[in-house]
């Protein structure tokens, strides 16, 4: 990691390095795929697909704010996110602004940092999650930790295909230097 690429992870950390860093490097990607776009290309499509990066945008906020509040504490999430279904999120974003999609994704992002750090100095990655399995086995922060990883990478990958149907852009990470011009995103270098 340099100051110009602050999202990668390192070489050689220990495991709660890895996993924080393996998640914000995904979590800059995803961002740096979806950035900068106004509502129509937020819009865009690709064949019979109905998913957008604008769907993405708010899904991925509201998986943000689902992991480390009801998975992880069993509280509400708060508004719009505890009443919203799965599918609220992909078919809602056609009515948001780019504004609005920006805020709500650097928003959740930027809160569960700050929960995520909390958990961490009060139980480390092998508490136990509020969410639990049919026989009421209760996951760890650290499986949290790998769904959401897995959660980015899923949905990184349609970002890159989504946005070189928008604009050609394609890449597996930012630039060195890279910031985002849309929103207030906590992902990226700093200014």
């Amino acid at each position: 990691m340099t100051d110009d690429t602050p999202w990668e992870p390192p070489l050689a950390g220990d495991e709660l390095g890895h996993l924080t860093g393996m998640l914000d490097r995904l979590r800059t990607t995803f961002r740096w795929k979806a950035d900068g776009l106004d509502a129509t290309q937020l819009a865009t499509g690709l064949g019979a697909s109905t998913l957008t990066l604008g769907s993405l945008l708010k899904h991925l906020a509201a998986v943000e704010a689902m992991t480390f509040t009801w998975k992880l504490h069993g509280t509400s999430p708060g508004s719009p996110w505890a009443d919203s279904s799965h599918d609220w999120t992909f078919t809602s974003a056609a009515g948001d602004t780019p504004e609005q999609l920006y805020a709500h994704w650097d928003d959740e992002v930027r809160r569960s940092r700050g929960r995520l750090a909390s958990a961490l100095a009060t139980g480390g990655l092998d508490q136990s999650a509020h969410i639990a399995s049919d026989d009421g086995e209760h996951a760890s922060l650290r499986r949290l930790i790998c769904d959401l990883i897995e959660e980015y990478g899923r949905h990184t990958g349609h970002a890159d295909l989504l946005r070189e149907s928008v604009d050609g852009r394609t890449g597996e990470d930012p630039p060195p230097g890279w910031r985002a011009t849309s929103g207030d995103s906590p992902v990226g270098c700093e200014p």
